[in-house]
């Protein structure tokens, strides 16, 4: 029996180390420009609010894909898609790094696209391989894009500044992330693996995501906690700067906000398996992440406190919106489905958010105004959080109910 069971324990461990590798190609390779944006800003003589499309068009790239990303997994198989993705994401790298305008903007939106397709389809794999531990293997995962990109920030600007090699090259060695994720990932490509059901009918289902008022609150708590997090990691480092810190301290402040970010799953597990339901802890975390973005503002001087809270905040808040994706569903179509919206929705959102917050500087010269908004949003996210957080799934009587309705029988997940 222990024979048997063993090579499937063996499938499943190495599945699940190369979900964590995808991981970590997630978020370094767009969010680690933000410490040298403004030595590219100087070096390729753009505006501030065209140095802030170059870290939104990863987020446009999610949108605008992520809606086919579930068609693409029905043509190829999962498995492949997501080693076409990362081909995509090693290709955008090195284009980035050739030094030119054309090529930042190109290769930033061509690993975008490869994220975007590793976004909406890990959740699916997830549901399909591991629908008893989606929590735990959603905080793993959390926590390995949140080192990684940590990481990236940590060690850009010394590449770049201490060891004299600019910043292309010090981009370009992200490089490595997808090249790891590749090679830990291509015996995948060969595994037998049951695909996502293509006999469930689709439309349908899709349908009924748009017309739910429960997939529109895992959406909006998605996007609102998307755009307050990728304002911060694109100008955190600028508007420490600009308050003083050098180049290094902003970096090193940016890398402790990635890195506080990937911690709160490890808090999350304990706390979530003794509770009713995620409306308490999805409100919670969202005032964090409004405590740090108005204590910035006001205090800029404690920024690695308040640098910690809106990591802390947001970070938790990510990871509730992808176990919601799971949580929330019944199948791993329709999980499929969900993240489709939710970070096609979700993403176009916080696209929005590194431009209008450049504009905003440009326009006033100052970030203040910015991160006070952003608390005013994270307030607006815990709302959204009281609904999405509930303990129903989409298509039951509740899951298309308004918004914070009465009494409700919950639905154990």
């Amino acid at each position: 029996m222990n024979s048997r069971k063993s090579p499937r324990a063996k499938k499943q461990i190495m599945l699940a180390v190369g979900i964590l590798c995808i991981a970590t190609c997630l978020r370094a390779p767009f969010t680690s420009i933000g410490p040298l944006l403004e030595i590219v800003r100087e070096s390729l003589h753009l505006s501030t609010a065209a140095a802030g499309l170059v870290n939104a068009l990863p987020l446009l790239a999610f949108a605008a894909i992520s809606p086919a990303a579930p068609s693409v997994s029905r043509r190829l198989g999962l498995e492949p898609a997501l080693g076409m993705a990362l081909v995509l994401v090693g290709g955008g790298v090195l284009l980035r790094s050739l030094g030119h305008i054309w090529s930042l903007y190109l290769g930033t939106a061509l690993l975008g696209c490869g994220i975007a397709i590793c976004n909406v389809l890990l959740p699916s794999l997830v549901k399909r391989d591991f629908p008893g531990s989606i929590p735990r293997l959603t905080v793993l995962y959390a926590l390995a894009m949140g080192i990684s990109a940590a990481l990236g920030s940590f060690l850009v600007v010394p590449l770049a500044q201490s060891l004299g090699w600019g910043w292309e090259p010090a981009l370009g060695a992200l490089f490595l992330l997808p090249l790891t994720a590749c090679a830990v990932w291509f015996p995948q490509l060969f595994a037998r693996h049951k695909n996502i059901d293509a006999s469930q009918p689709e439309e349908p289902r899709k349908a009924s995501l748009w017309k739910s008022a429960l997939a529109w609150q895992v959406t909006l708590f998605f996007g609102l906690t998307s755009f307050t997090y990728y304002i911060s990691v694109s100008w955190l480092p600028a508007f420490l700067t600009e308050a003083g810190f050098t180049d290094a301290e902003a970096g090193n402040i940016h890398g402790v906000m990635q890195l506080v970010s990937a911690t709160p799953g490890l808090l999350l597990i304990p706390i979530i398996s003794r509770m009713k339901d995620q409306r308490l802890i999805a409100a919670a975390v969202a005032g964090i992440a409004a405590l740090g973005t108005a204590g910035l503002a006001a205090a800029p001087g404690l920024a690695l406190v308040w640098g910690g809270c809106i990591g802390f905040g947001t970070g938790a808040a990510i990871i509730l919106g992808l176990m919601f994706i799971g949580l929330r569903t019944n199948n791993p179509l329709q999980a499929a489905a969900l993240s489709g919206m939710a970070q096609s929705v979700g993403y176009l959102l916080a696209a929005c958010g590194p431009i209008c917050a450049g504009a905003v500087h440009d326009m006033t010269q100052s970030w203040t105004v910015v991160f006070y908004g952003c608390s005013v949003l994270c307030i607006v996210l815990g709302l959204f959080g009281l609904g999405a957080g509930r303990d129903i799934q989409v298509g039951s009587s509740h899951g298309r109910a308004e918004c914070f309705s009465g009494d409700m029988d919950h639905q154990r997940v």
